[in-house]
């Protein structure tokens, strides 16, 4: 995205009517895989509008060491014609290895071989997109025990070797913290923040001594805390509420919205 954008909501077909009567919104991600043929008739008539459509990949395995299945890049690359997107993105994760499919993000360990590995996956997805690629570094419980590198690091190095975007969730940033430790604040203060396409937030919970990026609760004060600090350093130019399950009502999704758009100083899209 190029320029100011502002406030969006991640398309969910559950939301789909709610999301078409925001009359402020400017843009909506939608999951890739979740796309086929053609474009879900919601989609398609916020690009009527000049809504702007991501199309968010996950299930590529940027970071697994085999190469990335070209039958998946190129299902993404055929969505990123097929809603005309501007950019995608994707997640610096594992998902599969030997033919077995894990059904989450895995984190990568951040060792230098594991930045070689996702830097070759990228390379070789770039190739096959039409459009630029932002990465997205993932939620996890838990450090590998042969990290050489710490976050800033990681995510600097590939970025650099790539020139991929970045795409900074907050809310991942703010679990890591909870439950691994570490100042979120001084993460951003080492981050490429130049670099950033656009941001995700979204809520969680507290569950069996780990806080878990739901996706299905409010989105806490800590988190629209960390919008204020980002934007205090560099405002992205756009944000996004992710909500994957347990939809509220249409009001307390609109508070969400307005406390996103009042925490980054972008106007309100409801």
């Amino acid at each position: 995205m190029t320029g100011p954008v502002g406030v969006g909501i991640g398309w969910r077909p559950e939301i789909a009517g709610f999301v078409a009567e925001l009359p402020g919104l400017r843009f909506v991600e939608v999951v890739a895989e979740a796309v086929h043929d053609r474009a879900p008739v919601g989609l398609a008539e916020l690009r009527e509008r000049g809504v702007a459509v991501v199309p968010h990949g996950v299930r590529l395995s940027l970071g697994g060491a085999e190469p990335v299945e070209p039958a998946r890049v190129a299902h993404l690359a055929r969505v990123a014609d097929l809603v005309g997107a501007p950019l995608v993105s994707e997640h610096i994760a594992f998902v599969r290895a030997g033919g077995l499919e894990a059904g989450h993000l895995l984190p990568v360990p951040r060792s230098r071989e594991a930045v070689a590995a996702v830097v070759a996956n990228v390379r070789r997805t770039q190739a096959e997109l039409p459009v630029p690629l932002a990465l997205e570094p993932v939620a996890a419980l838990f450090d590998w025990p042969d990290d050489e590198l710490d976050e800033a690091d990681f995510l600097t190095e590939i970025l650099d070797a790539t020139g991929a975007m970045l795409l900074l969730d907050l809310a991942n940033l703010h679990a890591n913290a909870r439950n691994r430790g570490g100042d979120p604040a001084a993460v951003l203060d080492r981050l490429p923040l130049d670099r950033v396409a656009y941001v995700h937030v979204a809520g969680g919970a507290e569950q069996g001594g780990y806080y878990h990026d739901t996706h299905t609760d409010p989105v806490p004060p800590e988190v629209l805390d960390l919008v204020e600090a980002l934007c205090a350093r560099h405002r992205p130019p756009a944000l996004l509420l992710e909500r994957d399950g347990h939809y509220p009502p249409a009001h307390e999704l609109c508070a969400e919205l307005d406390a996103l758009a009042a925490a980054s100083g972008y106007p309100v899209v409801t």
